[in-house]
């Protein structure tokens, strides 16, 4: 269904997005699409991360640690407290 497309294709599907969206929001579109993509990234490497990692369970009760995910280095505008239980019991 895709493979029928040219390049006068794109063109004009590029053109008929520029007229639809305006030049001047399509920079901060790509820019908040790339914001989302780095926080979906982070959050996986994070679910990930603390899959691989298995504490011994105790009866001791700690608080949950804390750690802060930012959507780009040097961004603390958009950087939020993360709290992770310490219980590794599948519920």
């Amino acid at each position: 269904m895709f493979g029928r497309l040219g390049a006068p294709e794109i063109i004009l599907i590029l053109v008929v997005i520029v007229l639809l969206f305006g030049a001047k929001k399509l920079p901060d579109m790509a820019r908040s699409l790339g914001k989302s993509a780095r926080i979906l990234k982070s959050e996986a490497k994070a679910m990930k991360e603390d899959g691989n990692t298995s504490a011994p369970a105790s009866g001791n009760e700690q608080p949950p640690s804390q750690r802060t995910i930012q959507a780009a280095p040097g961004d603390v505008a958009s950087s939020r407290p993360v709290n992770e239980p310490t219980d590794t019991t599948k519920r």
